[in-house]
C-alpha cells in the first residue's frame, strides 16, 4: 500500500499476497485459527490498500510484499520478453495447503524453482499466466487427496507432467507442445488419490481482451469494406441507368425530330400541290 494514497483500489494480486502472510503466521503459531480466520475474511472483502494495511500491521511479512507502493507516475510497460521473467532468487511463494477448503495462487508472484502442494477434501489454482519464475525449470509438486487442482500456464511454456494418479489422475494434454525459445519449462509431479490434476494453457485476461479487439476491429474493417464495395457497386448500377436513361431520351428525341422533319416535307408537298393547282 502506499500511504499517500490509501483509497487506491487492490488487485486480486494484492489481497493473495496479504493471505499468504496470514498462512505463514498460522503455520508460525502468530495466528490462531479464530484469527487467521477472521482477517483473512477481512482480507478478501477489502477493496482499498487503505483497508488492507491494518490486517497485517502487526505480523511480519517476509518476502513477501503486503501493499506495494504504489508509483503515481506510470512506468512503461513490462514487455513479454521471456528472459525479463526468469528473475533468479527465492519464490514470494513456496507452498499451498487446502483442507476442507480452496487456495489460489495467480497474478504477479514469483513461482520458485519447487512449489508444494496439498489438497484434502479441496481443491486449489496454481496460475501462471502472469508469474514471474525463480529457474528456468520449476516444479509443481501437487497432492490431491479426494480434492483436485488446476495448475494454469500461459502458451509459450513447456509443460512436462510425472504425476501418479490412484483412482484419479494427472492431465497430460499440454505435455508435449514445443515451448517458445527462452521460455521456462514447467514439470508438474505428485500423487493423486482419488482426486486429479488438470493442466491447462490459457491467455492472460488482457491478452484475451486485446484478442478480443483485434477480432472486433477486423470486423468493423470488413464490414467498412463490404459497404464500400456496395456502395461502389450502387454507383455503377445508377451510372449505368442514367446512361440507359439518357440513352433512351436521346433515342425519343431523334424519334421525334425525324417525325417532325416527316411532317414538315408532307405540309410542303401538299403546298406545293396546292399551288400548281
Amino acid at each position: 500500500m502506499t500511504d499517500d494514497a490509501p483509497e487506491l483500489r487492490a488487485s486480486d494480486a494484492d489481497r493473495e499476497r496479504v493471505a499468504e502472510v496470514l498462512r505463514d503466521a498460522l503455520a508460525e503459531g502468530r495466528l490462531d485459527m479464530s484469527e487467521f480466520e477472521e482477517r483473512l475474511d477481512a482480507t478478501y472483502s477489502a477493496r482499498t490498500y487503505g483497508e488492507l494495511a491494518p490486517i497485517t500491521r502487526d505480523l511480519p511479512v517476509g518476502t513477501a510484499d503486503v501493499a506495494p507502493r504504489v508509483s503515481m507516475t506510470k512506468e512503461p510497460e513490462r514487455g513479454g520478453d521471456w528472459a525479463g521473467r526468469i528473475t533468479g532468487g527465492e519464490g514470494s511463494s513456496s507452498w499451498a495447503v487446502a483442507v476442507m477448503s480452496g487456495f489460489q495462487r495467480k497474478g504477479r508472484w514469483t513461482v520458485p524453482k519447487r512449489f508444494n502442494s496439498f489438497a484434502f477434501w479441496g481443491g486449489g489454482d496454481i496460475d501462471l499466466r502472469e508469474a514471474n519464475f525463480a529457474d528456468g525449470e520449476v516444479v509443481i509438486n501437487c497432492i490431491a487427496v479426494m480434492g483436485g487442482m488446476n495448475v494454469i500456464v500461459p502458451p509459450g511454456v513447456e509443460v512436462v507432467v510425472r504425476g501418479i494418479g490412484i483412482m484419479g489422475g494427472f492431465d497430460h494434454r499440454e505435455e508435449g507442445v514445443p515451448g517458445d525459445p527462452g521460455a521456462p519449462r514447467v514439470v508438474v509431479t505428485g500423487f493423486a488419490f482419488c482426486g486429479g490434476v488438470g493442466v491447462e494453457r490459457k491467455l492472460t485476461r488482457a491478452e484475451r481482451q486485446r484478442l478480443k479487439e483485434e477480432r472486433r476491429q477486423e470486423k468493423l474493417e470488413r464490414k467498412a469494406a463490404r459497404r464500400e464495395l456496395h456502395a461502389s457497386f450502387r454507383e455503377d448500377v445508377e451510372e449505368a441507368h442514367r446512361g440507359m436513361l439518357e440513352g433512351h431520351r436521346d433515342m425519343l428525341r431523334e424519334h421525334r425530330d425525324a417525325r417532325r422533319e416527316e411532317r414538315e416535307l408532307r405540309r410542303e408537298e401538299r403546298d406545293r400541290r396546292g399551288h400548281d393547282d
